[in-house]
């Protein structure tokens, strides 16, 4: 295919392609040519570093999700992860307020990436996975040393009961994909529910953080103070999911994300404060669905699907995450449009999750099979079936 761009007739569409896309970019932004061409470079250098930075999320919390159990798990996944986020949230006004060069400030917050290099010898694998693979030395070698780590007694054989059953050494070879996420009617069905709901809540979290530049005249602070509602509602989502089901909490989150946005309009012109706290309470919301929604995906799905069910709905999230800019161009139309189509996308959001199981107090699946018996028995579409 190279090789027929290089020096077939596709070479000369190629160029004509090249040529109406920089110059019409050039054009319209009234740029020289040549700097046209660094600017196409550095979005799309800015594109990996973007993949780059979400696929290491959502592998940490994976991995913690894995590594640690009940409620260390539940506090890994909703408050650590998501807390450490926010405060990067409230650092970056911070350094684009002193690093007021756009080349400084990528700079200042690239250099932190070097922190993960030594992380490669410091971070465990996961020993549920290391389990499935049946890798059992090495998963007891970890959970010793953790151990070790805690001063507590390791026994001498961790696992001396466990055994790799002879048809799950032949799944632990089996190579899954993304593809597996719609393979089964049960597993289809949950996957479709999730991304609509990753969709939405994400498009109503962007919508909201992308409007902060009409809560104050000082966008440095309207960022901060974005930011910083969102500890609080990490601190919520957490004490949510030790207390009551996730189904229950997420339905709730999304109805008052929502209702917040439909009463906005009401508020008058000149009481700006309020109308900002009721703004924030939608983002309060949202953002505690959002919390949510990572740990209750990563404890539906299976061992062998955990890290591809969580990051394939990571990645529709951020399709709604690309469309709330344009939603919020509804506003040509009607003032706040953008709020009412949120907050009615929510609702729906909300009652398709009822159509999800619950896991609440349940064990992590480890298995396909054990996902299937969990859908038939938890899930309300599929109880109606029953005689």
């Amino acid at each position: 295919m190279w090789i027929l761009i290089r020096r077939g007739p596709l070479r000369q569409i190629w160029q004509e392609a090249d040529l109406v896309c920089y110059n019409g970019v050039a054009d319209h932004f009234h740029l020289h040519p040549s700097v046209c061409k660094l600017l196409v470079l550095f979005v799309v250098l800015l594109f990996f570093n973007g993949l780059g930075q979400m696929s290491n999320f959502v592998a940490a919390l994976v991995l913690g999700a894995e590594i640690l159990t009940s409620h260390a798990r539940v506090m890994y996944s909703s408050l650590a992860t998501n807390a450490s986020f926010a405060l990067g949230y409230m650092l970056l006004p911070l350094f684009a307020y002193y690093l007021r060069d756009w080349r400084g400030l990528l700079l200042g917050l690239s250099l932190p990436g070097l922190i993960y290099i030594p992380m490669w010898w410091l971070i465990p694998e996961s020993p549920r996975w290391l389990l499935f693979r049946g890798k059992v030395a090495e998963a007891e070698a970890i959970l010793k040393k953790a151990a070790r780590w805690n001063k507590v007694q390791a026994p001498q054989s961790i696992f001396q009961q466990f055994s790799v059953p002879e048809k799950e050494k032949e799944t632990a070879k089996k190579k899954y994909s993304i593809l597996d996420l719609f393979k089964t009617s049960t597993i289809r069905i949950t996957t479709l529910t999730l991304f609509v709901i990753w969709f939405i809540l994400f498009l109503a979290y962007y919508c909201l953080n992308l409007n902060t530049s009409q809560l104050h005249p000082n966008p440095y602070l309207s960022c901060f103070i974005c930011a910083l509602v969102e500890i609080p509602a990490y601190v919520v989502s957490w004490l949510a999911l030790r207390k009551f089901p996730r189904r229950t909490s997420i339905v709730v989150s999304l109805c008052l994300g929502a209702v917040p946005l439909y009463f906005i309009q009401v508020v008058p012109k000149d009481m700006p404060t309020l109308a900002l706290i009721v703004e924030m309470t939608g983002k309060f919301s949202f953002t505690t669905g959002t919390s949510l929604m990572f740990t209750y995906t990563s404890e539906l799905y299976p061992t062998p699907l955990r890290n591809t069910a969580t990051g394939a709905c990571s990645m529709v999230s951020r399709i709604g995450s690309c469309v709330a800019p344009f939603m919020l161009k509804l506003n040509v139309f009607m003032k706040f449009l953008p709020h009412i189509t949120v907050a009615s996308l929510s609702l729906f959001a909300a009652f398709v999750t009822l159509f999800i199981p619950e896991s609440f107090g349940q064990a992590l699946p480890e298995t396909m099979e054990q996902m299937a018996k969990r859908e038939r028995l938890h899930c309300p579409c599929q109880k109606l079936k029953k005689p």
